[in-house]
């Protein structure tokens, strides 16, 4: 008898080179390829004989090859293949193939196949013909399954290297005859209250729907064996999530005491009046920072809505506490953009600020890194640099991690292992769709910002083609003479950091020489080392250079509100988030500000995102589109994002499902049936939680 964990290389009709091909598609056990699901369906359930076929119709047939060749078309290299069938009832069909050479290889006289397709008659032979067919050979062992291919609605599998649709459809046909009846581990009572089939027949239903079964309903993946499969993936990942969620409060934390000096503090900080969402959100921060466990709280707002502000207030209830807070950022430039705001926010208050990056010199490491340990440092900003073994701190309160989805779970772990469960503050300022913030972030509890501060206006976006640079820089021009600055952003193509550096520098030629000479153009690009950086962002901030010229290191975090232009270059090789992203460098002074995109021809893709740009500034619309234009996969354009490996599931498609099975999870943590139910539960999940969802371990 198979059971789940049965490796594929056991299995009748696999072998070590066919289990090479299903292990590179992921797919190593019994379990695995069970829950492989079919991308479509097709209904091929009209099984005739060739006799009873009608013009017009689709239907299926079983049918032998008699002869097979390729037209000898002369006009146009066509390649036609035409191969003749017949069958029990003695007449004959036409199938053909535009551009079907590669078949004479396929279709020996004598093969019996499976033929699905539209029938039509052809004027010219006076025969039936069916156009490009889908078709299936069948071997003589396979002929007896004729019926798993035809005569039924038979399920479409993406190939793994020479493994065909056939061949999975006939190795899970097999598999399903000889396995042991399946574990159901979903509690009982949430089955019967949803009406979900049980495991077994869902998973068999999946693969082999019921003679009745809706095609619509199966390809849209609603059938009840889809929607139950589905479901349960959720449910055993959010259940997870919320585990791991309830266990991690149950540590002892640190209860900041919320004083009227740190009132006081906060007040003589502030640089305006916060917005009503900026109150809001430090009221959920100050209330989960004075409860006696540790606060995991994920701070969502749009580009430019004043998410470090609200961290730098988190900060000073931690820093009047004698506690000391660390700032964790993706990159040196934005870790220095946070070291600079921080250090002017803090100013006012005597806090001591430092920066710790790999950039600084072994000397300069081994000072700060004993100014952080002895306690003199409040505030550490810093890089990767903040999680290495020997950076220790004196008293680690708030650890702040920025732009988190840059970085794996694990390092976020490193972070809050420098101190004694200190509380946890992610910051992004990619706007996460709700579906996915369920499953990328459902440990933690989300703030968002959800509007601008005062006096902002919304950055008008206009669309232009290369061809029309002139108006562009004309248009330049009037903006800086009007007392304004500029950004001009080249992308960095397929991780190219060179060549976009040589495409600003040669831009950063033609604007200073040519197009603009009597006014001060800067350069930043990842290649200059920190001071330079830092040096270029001054002068820049100080209004001492009108135009920067920039590859996509200006991307986060930096703040200059005279800034009212952004010119992006070659728009359609951005992601609609990083798009966004740029765009939110300006629009952040009392200014009407502009951005242009920038774009040679597009493809339909391409003008899909830059018509999103244009018509919306709402980032989690945004997000939402990049995300369907994408996929969940791609969104955060890097493999340690945090992103389930889900197998049936989609969080674009499934979004309700997922809402329905987080719901259903939260309530069997906080309430199960019993506690051997709970019990249960835990031992299925540690069991798969690793394996299935590459996430840290729970329970």
């Amino acid at each position: 008898m198979l059971d789940l964990a049965t490796p594929l290389v056991y299995i009748k009709g696999v072998g070590a080179a066919r289990a090479a091909m299903l292990e590179a598609k992921g797919l190593k056990t019994v379990e695995d390829l069970l829950l492989y699901a079919p991308f479509r369906y097709e209904d091929r359930s009209n099984v005739k004989t060739i006799r009873e076929l009608a013009p017009g119709e689709m239907a299926t047939i079983v049918a032998e090859v008699r002869s097979a060749r390729v037209s000898n078309l002369r006009r146009r290299d066509l390649g036609l293949f035409i191969a003749t069938f017949t069958d029990s009832s003695g007449e004959y069909l036409n199938a053909k193939w535009f551009h079907g050479a590669y078949l004479a290889g396929v279709f020996a006289p004598g093969a019996k196949a499976a033929l699905f397709g539209k029938i039509e008659y052809d004027n010219y032979s006076g025969t039936l013909t069916m156009m490009h067919p889908e078709y299936e050979l069948l071997t003589a062992d396979e002929e007896s399954d004729a019926s798993l291919h035809t005569g039924r609605v038979v399920p479409i599998y993406e190939a793994a290297g020479k493994i065909t649709t056939r061949i999975f459809r006939t190795l899970l046909y097999r598999i399903l005859n000889e396995l042991a009846p399946l574990p159901d581990a979903l509690p009982q009572e949430i089955a019967r209250r949803l009406k979900l089939p049980d495991r077994n027949t869902a998973i068999r239903q999946l693969h082999f729907p019921p003679p009745d079964s809706d095609l619509r309903l199966l390809n849209n993946f609603r059938s009840p064996a889809q929607f139950r499969l589905i479901f349960e993936e959720f449910f055993w990942l959010e259940c997870g999530l919320e585990l791991k969620r309830v266990k991690s409060r149950l540590y002892p934390g640190i209860a900041f005491s919320l004083t009227d000096r740190v009132r006081e503090q906060i007040k003589t900080m502030l640089p305006f009046k916060p917005t009503g969402a900026q109150k809001r959100v430090l009221k959920e921060i100050a209330d989960d920072m004075a409860a006696p466990h540790p606060m995991y709280r994920l701070l969502q707002g749009d580009v430019g809505s004043g998410k470090t502000l609200v961290a730098a207030e988190a900060a000073i209830i931690a820093v009047e506490n004698g506690y000391q807070t660390a700032v964790l950022a993706p990159t040196e430039i934005l870790a220095a953009q946070h070291y600079f705001y921080f250090k002017k926010l803090f100013q006012k208050l005597n806090y001591v600020t430092v920066l710790l990056t790999g950039s600084n010199t072994a000397r300069e490491k081994t000072q700060l890194k004993k100014i952080v340990s002895t306690g003199l440092a409040h505030i550490v900003v810093g890089t990767h640099a903040l999680l290495e073994p020997d950076v220790e701190f004196s008293k680690l309160g708030l650890a702040i991690v920025d732009e988190q989805h840059r970085f794996g779970v694990e390092q976020r772990q490193k972070l809050m292992e420098k101190g004694t469960h200190p509380d946890v503050l992610v910051m992004t300022a990619t706007p996460i769709p709700r579906t996915l913030a369920l499953t990328i972030y459902g440990d933690l509890d989300v703030s968002i910002i959800d509007e601008l501060p005062p006096g902002r206006k919304p950055v008008v976006t206009k669309h232009v083609t290369e061809d029309r640079a002139e108006q562009v820089y004309s248009f330049l021009k009037k903006q800086i003479d009007a007392g304004r600055q500029a950004y001009v952003v080249y992308p960095v193509i397929e991780e190219s950091e060179t060549q976009a550096m040589k495409a600003a520098q040669k831009m950063h030629e033609h604007l200073s020489k040519i197009v603009f000479p009597d006014l001060q153009v800067g350069l930043l690009h990842g290649k200059l080392t920190s001071g330079e950086k830092e040096s270029a962002m001054e002068k820049f901030q100080r209004g001492e250079t009108k135009i920067l010229v920039s590859t996509t290191v200006i991307e986060v975090g930096v703040d200059v509100p005279n800034a009212t232009v952004m010119l992006i270059e070659q728009a359609e090789r951005f992601g609609l988030a990083q798009l966004h992203q740029l765009r939110g460098r300006v629009g952040r002074g009392a200014g009407q500000s502009y951005c242009i995109l920038v774009t040679g021809r597009l493809n339909d893709a391409g003008r899909e995102r830059i018509k999103t740009l244009v018509e919306s500034s709402d980032g989690f619309y945004i997000a939402e589109m990049d995300m369907k234009l994408r996929g969940p996969g791609e969104f955060f354009g890097t493999r340690q994002s945090g992103l389930p490996a889900l197998q049936i599931g989609n969080i674009l498609r499934d979004a309700e499902i997922l809402e329905i099975a987080r719901s259903e999870a939260q309530s069997f943590v906080a309430h199960p049936p019993t506690e051997e139910d709970l019990r249960r539960a835990i031992a299925h999940i540690r069991d798969h939680w690793q394996r299935r969802y590459g996430l840290v371990q729970v329970g």
